[in-house]
């Protein structure tokens, strides 16, 4: 298997993603992405600075000729919203690959699936490369695949929650029926959630708050990173299957 991450036709040799929001400063944010060997780092467009030149520009810092700039629909409740938003991303960067997120509610967070099937089909109809966060329903995300998305992002657990990988049985089955690459996004929290995610053989995983919350951001920044390639060598290796009983490290044959 590859060891390169591919989306869209852009190959990325890390399959680390991470956020622009939280961080105390555009500067930490490109410390982080520097620790983590990210190359790509998804922006939420309506929270973000990207044109208002009297203020500082996260392009000055996170420069777009080396990351994948990934404009997201944070805070859009409607796909009308969703759309609304990337479209102006598109007129200030030139960005088609972008993550669609449609919300259901304020307090979860929770994508809603229904809104979230419409907008990706009017966007990709639209010219738009489509990375989708989704609910780790197996079903939807073969709806969303069939409709053209480029990546499916199934949550572990819910945005910013530091949960982890809340089902892993349902995250297994994405991976199993998809031919587009399975990006886990939303409710990881530390370096072990994100290698659990990598043993289900998902291709990648995007996180923000896990890092920009963390003490020493920067820090954990570096721990993901060696957790993402962790978690991936250890799908590629296959790991032993579990015993009911012990069975001795040690042959038995040719004891004294």
């Amino acid at each position: 298997m590859s060891n390169v991450l591919e989306v869209a036709g852009r190959k990325l040799s890390s399959r680390l993603i991470i956020g622009t929001g939280k961080y105390e400063s555009y500067e930490q944010n490109a410390a982080a992405a520097e620790a983590a060997g990210a190359e790509m780092v998804t922006v939420a467009v309506r929270r973000v600075n990207l044109t208002d030149k009297d203020k500082p520009l996260l392009v000055d810092y996170l420069d777009p000729e080396k990351y994948v700039y990934l404009p997201n629909t944070a805070g859009c409740f409607t796909a009308e919203d969703a759309i609304r938003t990337l479209r102006l991303a598109r007129e200030a960067g030139g960005w088609d690959l972008v993550k669609l997120e449609v919300l259901s509610d304020q307090k979860t967070l929770y994508p809603d699936m229904e809104e979230t099937l419409r907008a990706a089909k009017l966007l990709i109809a639209d010219g738009f490369e489509v990375m989708v966060y989704c609910s780790d329903d197996p079903v939807y995300a073969r709806k969303l695949e069939d409709a053209g998305c480029c990546a499916i992002m199934p949550l572990g657990s819910l945005i910013g929650s530091g949960l982890g990988i809340m089902n892993p049985v349902n995250i297994r089955l994405i991976v199993e029926q998809s031919s587009v690459p399975v990006i886990v996004d939303a409710g990881v929290g530390t370096a072990s959630d994100a290698t659990v995610a990598m043993e289900l053989g998902c291709d990648g995983v995007l996180m923000n708050t896990a890092i920009a919350e963390a003490k020493d951001p920067i820090l954990m920044a570096s721990a993901m990173k060696h957790a993402v390639i962790a978690g991936r060598e250890a799908y590629l290796a296959g790991r032993m299957g579990k015993k009911r009983y012990a069975d001795p490290s040690s042959p038995l044959a040719g004891l004294i």
